[in-house]
């Protein structure tokens, strides 16, 4: 805003000086056609051409109104032909250029000319030098904003997967144990306690987890739960014996590092895994293995449930499918090869 407003008055100070420091008095004519050719500049951005020209016809009759100071009147044509090469449309200031370089050799004698047309060309090639750095970074911002746009999204995307996991898995283990718990309890007392354990732990567990997905939303920049990994899994497995059935689970290979990512998906996709065994295959048991190969870890689910019709009508098959892609997996799931039962594989990188 200062160089907006603030060029045009030190523009009309510069030409005037010669005014104050001669012994000689000038008339007002004089110091019109001064002060009329830096006072347009304060619309230079509006009208760019408009105002070069207003700049150069005032400035063409600066040596015709009487006796004035011997001194160009070219300031306020410079600064004007650098807002027209940065802030006018391709012809407009090509044109401008052109006029202004043809009028200057016709109104003015050789040397001067010269001069003059260097002067605006310099003035032409800043301005568009400007221009190209302002044209960049505004480009630089919108690809910023888009791309935070997207990573928002992305983590939205993240929070409802994550959320559906936890909700499905805790809702899921729940029902099945309330659902048994009136059937027992008068038979066989111990396991009815044995159920309703099960469901404040798969509640407590659900409330801990959702807590830690909430608080990536948090800004208040403190310490956040950490998410869960693969030392969760035997924890996951533990939950669901609780639910009824009865899991196998077993590690083979050599364990290496994992990404965080990759960790926080292999955690999901075999707690989903594991929520459709609860909920919709009837199985009696499932065996989860955790396989560590060259450079992938292989995660299998198997049950000896209703195999095709295991799947359920929700979306936890596409997420598990879809978490395995976001850290460059792969997953798939279908009926065992005998019919009788289910199975989920993914192959994460390790």
């Amino acid at each position: 805003m200062l160089i907006r407003w603030g060029l045009p008055v030190l523009v009309a100070a510069a030409q005037l000086w010669p005014f104050a420091i001669g012994d000689e008095s000038y008339g007002w004519p004089a110091y019109a056609v001064v002060l009329a050719s830096a006072v347009p500049l304060f619309w230079r951005r509006r009208a760019p051409v408009v105002v070069l020209l207003a700049v150069l016809l005032v400035a063409a009759s600066y040596d015709h109104v009487g006796e004035v100071p011997g001194q160009p009147v070219w300031y306020g044509a410079i600064v004007a032909m650098h807002a027209v090469a940065a802030h006018s449309a391709p012809p407009a200031r090509i044109a401008a250029l052109v006029l202004s370089i043809g009028g200057t050799v016709v109104a003015v004698g050789p040397v001067t000319a010269l001069r003059t047309i260097a002067l605006l060309v310099a003035a032409y090639a800043v301005g568009r030098v400007n221009a190209a750095a302002v044209e960049r970074a505004e480009r630089l911002e919108r690809e910023r904003v888009v791309e935070a746009e997207r990573a928002a999204e992305r983590e939205r995307a993240r929070i409802a997967r994550d959320m559906h996991d936890i909700l499905s898995h805790a809702v899921s283990v729940m029902v099945v144990q309330a659902e048994a718990g009136p059937v027992v309890l008068r038979a066989d007392p111990a396991r009815a306690e044995a159920a309703f354990d099960a469901i404040a732990s798969a509640g407590r567990d659900a409330m801990a987890q959702l807590r830690r997905i909430l608080a990536v939303l948090d800004d208040d920049g403190g310490p956040r739960a950490p998410q869960p990994t693969l030392d969760d899994v035997p924890g996951l497995a533990e939950r669901v014996r609780r639910a009824g059935v009865e899991v196998d689970f077993a590690v083979t290979g050599v364990p290496v590092p994992l990404r965080p990512d990759v960790e926080v998906a292999a955690y999901r996709i075999t707690q989903e895994a594991l929520t459709n065994v609860v909920r919709h295959a009837g199985a009696a048991r499932a065996d989860v293995r955790l396989e560590w190969k060259a450079g992938e870890l292989v995660i299998s689910v198997v049950d000896d449930g209703r195999g095709a019709v295991a799947t359920g009508g929700g979306r936890g098959l596409i997420g598990i499918r879809e978490r395995a892609a976001a850290c460059g997996g792969t997953a798939e799931a279908g009926p065992r090869g005998d019919g009788a039962g289910f199975r989920v594989s993914a192959r994460l990188p390790a």
